[in-house]
This record gives structure tokens, sequence and C-alpha cells, in this order.
């Protein structure tokens, strides 16, 4: 098959190349998709920032 002697390098040839077009397929599906807790981590990290005693007014990084 495909002219190679072996089974399992026509396996691994043709695994490779599924996987491929799966990884491309399921890129396109969800390219610009958002992240379902999104707003909840962009909360998170404005309320850590308020309070983290490193980031204080005046300083300079």
């Amino acid at each position: 098959m495909l002219g190679f002697q072996d089974w399992g390098v026509t396996l691994a040839y043709v695994g490779t190349i599924v996987s491929a077009i799966i990884c491309v397929v399921y890129g396109i599906i969800n390219w610009n998709k958002p992240r379902e807790d999104e707003t909840t981590e962009i909360t998170e990290e404005l309320e850590w920032e308020n309070h983290d005693p490193e980031l204080r007014e005046g300083d300079e990084r």
C-alpha cells in the first residue's frame, strides 16, 4: 500500500496526514471562539493588580 513494504509505516504515514487534517479543522472551527471564563479571568487579574503590594503608586518598573 502506497509503495511501503510494511503496514506499520503505511499506518504511520496515513495517521500523520489524518492528524494534520484534524488539527487544521479544529483550528478553523475554534479560530475566534472566546473562552468561557475570559471575563472571570480578567476580573481576577484586575483585582489582583489593585491589591498587589509590589505595584504601588509612584514605583517605577
